[in-house]
């Protein structure tokens, strides 16, 4: 029988991946670095998952067997190619008979195997757990600042051998914001998202300084799992701001793209009522003429800056100015020096 082992973050570093669950099960999440070589496909589990409720398990290994079966070598020169002489750890959705099927296959062909105990569903629990009681590999530093800022610009800048950047926009595909989805797809789930940001952490260096952008519990669609949020409110606060017309420059920047118009006039109309009848009636003027300087100003003046940080309930540690994005980070740099040596 195949050898069965628990989940280790190290194996991700050590084996190559195999997914045997279906493409549907794969695109939801899967464990980082994963290659999917489905036992079934979408609809033949389906087939199969109806066969084990009306006749039983039997009746269902044994379709399972006939609609597999012929493609029993192309699976193991599949996995054999990813592996390219890895050792091969294999999971499916709870380490049962999909994986140990995959598993029996690529041992009984003399390749290194073993199967993953628990399978996706114990390499889950372990992402939702980290998350419960979150405690980053190294300080948080959180930056804040209005809309247009450029504040993930700035820090997606930042040299990667002082700080460890996570990206939480990114990793979310979504700006965080009222206009957050234009231009971007929001497709992912939010337990890829999870295991992405848990992987994130796992790759920071222990002890460097982690820099991320200050969000709501919600980016979009998509929550921060666990006690993230509120993690990150302890975390070391970094006040980012710059002059207006900088602002509107890098918020028309970002927008100017004629193909957004439309998604843009979605969004808003979504924001309508806090704008007021007659803020959107100009805004949506603008837009019309396709102004995206004069949209931007207008957002920035009559809808982001009255509704974010309205009421900002604390201090920040350090205050730095995002008109020159190269002086910021030695300013970011100094201010953490600094701070370092302090008693």
């Amino acid at each position: 029988m195949p050898h069965v082992i628990s989940f280790t973050p190290a194996l991700l570093d050590t084996h190559c991946i195999v997914d045997v669950r279906t493409p549907l099960e794969f695109a939801e999440d899967h464990l980082p670095g994963a290659v999917n070589v489905p036992i079934l496909t979408n609809e033949e589990r389906a087939e199969i998952g109806t066969l084990h409720k009306e006749a039983g398990p039997r009746q269902a290994r044994m379709r399972g067997l006939e609609l597999t079966c012929g493609r029993f070598a192309a699976m193991v020169h599949e996995v054999v190619a990813h592996a390219a002489g890895r050792q091969v750890l294999v999971y499916c959705w709870r380490g049962g008979l999909r994986s140990l099927s995959m598993a029996i296959l690529l041992e009984m062909s003399g390749y290194p195997v073993a199967q993953l105990k628990g399978g996706y569903r114990a390499f889950r629990n372990q992402v939702v757990s980290y998350f419960e009681n979150f405690a980053p590999p190294g300080p948080l530093l959180v930056i804040h600042g209005m809309t247009g800022t450029g504040k993930t610009t700035f820090i997606n800048g930042l040299d990667r051998d002082r700080w460890t950047v996570i990206d939480l926009e990114g990793l979310a595909c979504h700006r965080g914001s009222a206009f957050g989805e234009v231009g971007l797809v929001q497709a992912i789930s939010q337990k890829h998202f999870d295991t992405i940001l848990w992987d994130a952490f796992r790759n920071a260096p222990e002890g460097r300084p982690i820099v991320v952008e200050g969000e709501s519990q919600r980016i979009g669609r998509i929550s921060l799992p666990g006690s993230v949020y509120e993690t990150m409110g302890k975390g070391c606060k970094i006040w980012c701001h710059a002059s207006l017309e900088t602002r509107v420059q890098r918020l028309s920047a970002e927008y100017a793209c004629v193909e957004y118009r439309e998604s843009m006039a979605v969004a808003l109309e979504r924001i309508r009522k806090k704008l007021g009848g007659v803020r959107y009636t100009e805004i949506t003027a603008l837009l019309e003429r396709w102004d995206v300087g004069g949209v931007a100003r207008g957002l920035i003046e009559h809808y982001y800056d009255r509704l974010y940080y309205k009421n900002r309930p604390w201090t920040p540690d350090a205050e730095i100015d995002l008109e020159d994005f190269s002086l910021a980070g030695e300013h970011l740099a100094e201010f953490w020096s600094e701070r370092q040596r302090r008693p």
